[in-house]
């Protein structure tokens, strides 16, 4: 597990991370197709975080895209880097996802996020900001959709139907159950939309949620819960009746 500090001249106020989203922006790629579904790597990031003692832990995880088999993982934990405010929640995670990136093994060829990359108030989610500064394609997978409107996609899995901020097309709702409430899908870097949609279908053979999201999701809160460990109050609860759940 690696440890993360929080760089050096990372934003503090909103309109400092906002002038970064804005400048940023201005470099995110949206006419390459991508890398084909099924071939080479497709990682998962996540991050969870335990706000009262100021730790937050990402993981990210490696899977062979053809087979959906773990090649690699890693985890990173740091203090949380900015405040929570909607819309900038990339500034809070980016430093220690960037860090579990880093210490892979392996090139981890597409990264899907647990967020957000167009459908964003800024068109500047997550998934686009690690793109620009990795360089690497991405996609974001959210589990709802943001102040985002659209129509329900019909019932068989793979329907989908525009993600829309009134006439503008910010990425797709994707159905990948049959009868389940999709998912949100929207371009970070280097990808198509139509790309994006056929990855997040090849990874959810069983589930709703995208394998690289569900497997950096455990991955993360285990790596927190060893990071952070019992609270001392809850130790000294513990110490003085063992018996106590």
């Amino acid at each position: 597990m690696t440890t993360v500090r929080i760089p050096a001249g990372w934003p503090a106020t909103e309109d400092e991370a906002r002038a970064v989203q804005n400048e940023l922006r201005e470099r995110v790629v949206l006419d390459e197709p991508g890398p084909p579904p099924g071939a080479g790597h497709v990682t998962g990031v996540d991050v969870a975080y335990d706000d009262e003692r100021d730790v937050v832990a990402a993981a990210a995880v490696v899977l062979d895209a053809a087979t959906l088999e773990a090649v690699a993982e890693a985890t990173a934990v740091g203090r949380i880097s900015f405040p929570y405010v909607p819309g900038l929640l990339a500034f809070r995670e980016i430093p220690t996802v960037l860090a579990a990136l880093d210490a892979l093994p392996c090139p981890p060829g597409l990264v899907v996020c647990d967020g957000y990359g167009r459908a964003h108030p800024r068109r500047f989610g997550l998934a686009s900001h690690l793109g620009v500064l990795t360089g690497l394609p991405t996609i974001g997978v959210a589990k709802n959709p943001f102040t985002f409107t659209y129509d329900d996609p019909d019932a068989p899995r793979g329907s989908c139907t525009p993600l829309t901020a009134g006439d503008e097309v910010v990425g797709r709702a994707l159905r990948t159950r049959d009868s389940v409430k999709p998912v949100f899908v929207s371009v970070g870097h280097r990808v198509s939309l139509d790309n994006a949609c056929a990855h997040v279908l090849a990874l959810t053979p069983a589930y709703r949620l995208p394998e690289t999201t569900r497997r950096a999701d455990s991955l993360c809160r285990r790596a927190l819960r060893e990071a952070t460990g019992p609270s001392p109050e809850l130790a000294a609860r513990t110490a003085a009746d063992p018996a106590r759940d």
